[in-house]
């Protein structure tokens, strides 16, 4: 492998991208203009498009490798929030200059490993070259049974609200990626460090969620700019009121440790964007079997509040406060 620049475009399509195209016959080998799409019997499609940019969704300089992860896994991370079942995805490339043949190389391998992971293969796309940061935009589709996909807009009063994973990791894992000196402050060890930045660079959708979403939730959405605001556009499209306990938030031992040298990061850890978690409105009478169902999966999932009447999202404190947010999640136009 050399740092050789490649020239053409179709050279760069035949020879690094046909083979992630390899596993769906309707991509043709990239061979043609158009794919086919095929829904599963019974199914209907999912689609969802997040483009990432250089300099704005990832740091100059990532490895490309986790730009490939990226690219995908913020996409797969809707579908499966909406209960869908990964099926495949196009890409368009807007490349700064030719790309030289390891990155180019180093980038499918990313590619690679999300599509094993995800269960999903490439589609088709465009590539081209153009002034500014590398970006790359993908847009996704999934399958999910007819009239079942889990949306924003349904969630009730008396729902109870859960969550994937952990909060904050991204925010912090970023924050060490910016300045690596705020590991010693913090006091994380190596293995915590690279567990952050690894929860920045290659988010993980909770695909194993998609059969509890289906059977018990009522609404859902994928957590991309913040619990905060995320939850607060749940509630505003299903015209009700949440209640959010900060005590419940669910946190690695890295972000407590954050938390401990400053309380601040609770506020983070609750709005901070790139969590790429599940939050879910779950009625009452679903909670149960929810929630032991839930207990076996190879993530946690958390009860952090409820619906309820009303219009806005509160986080209590466990003095009963509420606190206060002077920005609730992450906002392009904003930030």
């Amino acid at each position: 492998m050399t740092d050789e620049t490649l020239r053409g475009e179709d050279s760069i399509i035949q020879e690094f991208l046909a083979p992630l195209a390899s596993g769906y016959p309707g991509a043709f080998g990239l061979r043609d203009d158009c794919a086919t799409i095929v829904s599963p019997p019974g199914c209907e499609l999912v689609v969802k498009t997040d483009p990432i940019v250089e300099g704005v969704h990832f740091l100059p300089g990532t490895a490309p490798e986790d730009i490939g992860w990226r690219a995908l896994a913020v996409n797969v991370s809707d579908l499966a929030a909406k209960g869908a079942n990964p099926v495949g995805y196009l890409m368009a490339m807007a490349l700064p200059a030719a790309p030289a043949r390891a990155w180019l190389k180093r980038f499918a391998s990313g590619l690679q490993e999300a599509q094993l992971a995800f269960g999903c293969h490439l589609m088709g796309g465009d590539t081209d070259c153009r002034p500014g940061p590398l970006s790359l935009c993908i847009t996704a589709f999934g399958s999910v049974p007819s009239g079942r996909m889990v949306r924003r807009g349904s969630a009730r009063v008396g729902d109870q609200l859960f969550v994937t994973g952990t909060l904050g990791d991204a925010a912090l894992g970023l924050a060490l990626l910016k300045e690596p000196a705020l590991a010693q402050w913090l006091g994380l060890g190596a293995s915590q460090v690279a567990s952050m930045t690894a929860r920045f660079l290659r988010p993980q959708p909770r695909l194993g969620l998609r059969p509890l979403l289906l059977a018990h939730a009522s609404a859902a959405m994928d957590l991309s700019d913040g619990l905060m605001k995320d939850c607060g556009r749940m509630c505003a499209a299903s015209d009700v009121a949440a209640g959010l306990e900060a005590a419940a938030l669910p946190l690695s031992d890295a972000v407590r440790k954050a938390v401990a040298a400053d309380a601040g990061w609770l506020k983070t850890a609750a709005s901070a964007g790139d969590d790429y978690e599940i939050l879910a409105a779950v009625p009452a009478a679903g909670v149960a079997d929810f929630t032991a169902k839930a207990a076996i999966l190879d993530f946690p999932v958390a009860r952090i509040g409820q619906i309820r009447q009303g219009a806005g999202v509160r986080m209590h404190q466990p003095d009963g406060a509420d606190m206060t947010f002077e920005r609730t999640g992450w906002d392009h136009f904003l930030d």
